[in-house]
């Protein structure tokens, strides 16, 4: 699947294509630089799954936790000042990640061999228009901005 948002308007049509193809996959790593749109591409997808909460980067927390439209936690972590991987087990990482709920992960290249193996990464670059490309299953996520938006199926 590709998606392409050409402005900031079309996230929520991206988002909302985001969360129907999560499926059943619970763990999403989300990586990519500083600024390319990790966490404002993660907080339209909480919206899209119904969160309420006030949604920013953890980056001092480490970990938000929000409620979705069902009622469930959604675990939002931010890695960028982790020093040891000890650390995020100290948080309790592993109670979250393995407790069924959705996690979305930034910088989970910094706790790499403490990533679960079923995890989706998300690979984000900023392209010759901008893009969040993220990987999800057999499926290509592709969203830019531009002025318009389209959707295209593409078979893989």
């Amino acid at each position: 699947m590709e998606i392409r948002v050409n402005s900031i308007d079309g996230i929520v049509e991206a988002a909302k294509a985001f969360v129907d193809a999560m499926g059943e996959k619970r763990v999403f790593a989300f990586y990519g630089k500083m600024g390319v749109g990790k966490t404002t591409f993660i907080k339209a997808v909480c919206e899209e799954m119904g969160v309420e909460d006030v949604i920013n980067s953890p980056t001092f927390a480490i970990v938000n936790e929000y409620v979705d439209g069902r009622g469930e936690p959604v675990y939002h972590f931010d890695f960028y000042r982790i020093k040891k991987e000890q650390e995020v087990l100290d948080i309790g990482y592993e109670d979250y990640v393995y407790s069924g709920n959705v996690c979305f992960m930034e910088w989970p290249e910094l706790i790499e061999g403490l990533l679960p193996a079923d995890v989706v990464k998300v690979n984000t670059r900023f392209g010759t228009s901008c893009c969040i490309t993220a990987t999800i299953r057999s499926y290509w996520l592709r969203y830019s901005y531009k002025n318009f938006y389209k959707i295209r199926s593409r078979n893989r």
